[in-house]
């Protein structure tokens, strides 16, 4: 089968391509909201049945949240891997809407002095790179009459809202979903322009505590200096959590952090990331971090002990000379490598409850845990989709950590014992979450293209 026919079929089908994204972003399907519990069914349906026009067995599957999409490409006269394509059809509330330029449920293309946008809710998380590969299929479909492998879609309708039925669903139809591994478009590409695989994803641990001291706020003048501040207790406890060279201090808190591969490293400093730029866009000039680590090695493949928020006595206009009964605060850990969560919240909790002085106690309250997700790419489909995306883009394409969490990759390893490769178009201005959230259409018809080389490489 020839993929110089596909694309050429994917180049004069944009128009049709972007009008059909165009009306999946019209619904607005926003999963935190109950008022839009209807919306996120008629996403589904939607997706239902463009599916089936592309030849997939495809249905709605009920859960106690939103539906999940589930179809299904046997393809029993063509060998090759069986491959599963994960992505998300919900989306982020719009607040504050007075920010956008325009309805973000009434999508349009926009001319940027960077070129061609879609301006819209969902246009890149996720809705536009779920896209990519539906239309990716649907020209392969239209030139060949089939596709070229055995497919599994699967789409959730909850992820921007934690996702709460997705691992239940999971394990009661682990024998339908799992495959030979699973394809993930919900990232990026590196600082905008390098194709990107990304092979690590850190985890994230929550933890909130509440320092008690006297049985009531006092008077600073009557009290203080006699009576235990408990903002000074837990300031001193958040400032040990790291030495002057920016490592955590918890006992056994780096069991399980790996160090980088020889191949890994000289991939990352081809990279050329520029960190004063990274950093300068955010008003800031020193990476603040472990301080024998590369910026990207601190970003992709370190843990980190972040304070999120801290608070206590009298923060309101003026002044008052309060000495306070309660100090908070709000901590997070991303996780790397094989990091156990829990082994953490016990390190982390038996550190704050020995460093207590008498007269204080403390109180936790955890926010959620989840560990790193790490691929192997000795599986030969992450070789082969490498190759794939620097033919595509002229640009040799990296393999790449990822700062934030994103649990699917992990749940896939957990639940179905298959591999995930994260191959994504989104750009660092896409403005996701945000107002004015946009996709390129470079990105949306390269993305195209992507997968269409992704699937002849894997399927050769």
């Amino acid at each position: 089968m020839s993929i110089d026919a596909i694309l050429d079929r994917i180049d004069a089908a944009m128009p049709q391509a972007t009008e059909r994204l165009l009306d999946l972003l019209r619904i607005p399907s926003i999963s935190t909201d109950p008022a839009f519990k209807a919306d996120c069914d008629r996403a589904a349906d939607w997706l239902v049945e463009d599916l089936q026009s592309l030849g997939f067995e495809a249905s709605k599957r009920p859960t106690p949240g939103h539906p999940m999409v589930v179809a299904h490409f046997d393809a029993p006269e063509v060998a090759g891997p069986h491959l599963l394509f994960y992505g998300h059809y919900d989306v982020q509330p719009v607040d504050p809407l007075a920010l956008w330029s325009r309805d973000p449920f009434d999508p349009q293309i926009e001319e940027t002095p960077a070129g061609q946008v879609i301006r819209g809710r969902g246009a890149s998380d996720d809705k536009g790179q779920l896209m990519t590969f539906l239309e990716a299929c649907r020209a392969w479909k239209a030139e060949h009459g089939t596709l070229p492998c055995r497919l599994t879609i699967f789409l959730e309708g909850e992820e921007e809202s934690g996702s709460p039925s997705l691992i239940p669903f999971m394990k009661e139809n682990a024998d339908e979903l799992r495959a030979d591994v699973a394809l993930i478009c919900d990232t990026g590409l590196f600082e905008s322009k390098t194709p990107a695989i990304v092979t690590m994803l850190r985890g994230l641990l929550g933890e909130e505590l509440t320092i008690h001291g006297p049985s009531k706020d006092l008077h600073s003048g009557m009290y203080g200096g006699v009576a235990i501040n408990p903002i000074r207790v837990l300031s001193g406890i958040i400032a040990g959590l790291h030495d002057d060279n920016g490592r955590i201090t918890l006992p056994g808190f780096y069991d399980g952090v790996p160090e980088l591969s020889d191949d890994m490293r000289a991939q990352w400093q081809g990279l050329a990331f520029d960190h004063a730029r990274f950093l300068g866009d955010v008003g800031l000039s020193v990476p603040a971090g472990e301080s024998d680590r590369t910026p990207l090695e601190m970003i992709w493949s370190r843990p980190t002990c972040e304070v999120n928020g801290i608070w206590g006595g009298y923060t309101g206009d003026g002044f008052k000379t309060v000495l306070p009964a309660e100090a908070h605060a709000k901590i997070s850990f991303r996780l790397v490598g094989t990091q156990d969560p829990f082994a953490i919240r016990e390190a982390f909790r038996g550190y704050v409850t020995d460093a207590l002085p008498a007269d204080c106690r403390v109180e936790f309250k955890g926010h959620g845990n989840s560990p790193a997700g790490q691929m192997s790419i000795t599986h030969p489909a992450f070789e082969a989709s490498r190759a794939a995306l620097t033919d595509e883009w002229g640009v040799a394409a990296a393999y790449v950590g990822c700062g934030g969490s994103i649990p699917i990759a992990g749940y896939f390893k957990t639940y179905l014992d298959m591999d995930a490769m994260l191959i994504g178009f989104g750009k660092d201005d896409d403005q996701i979450h945000s107002p004015n959230e946009k996709y390129d259409m470079e990105s949306f018809h390269k993305g195209i293209r992507s997968w269409a080389r992704v699937l002849d490489r894997l399927t050769r």
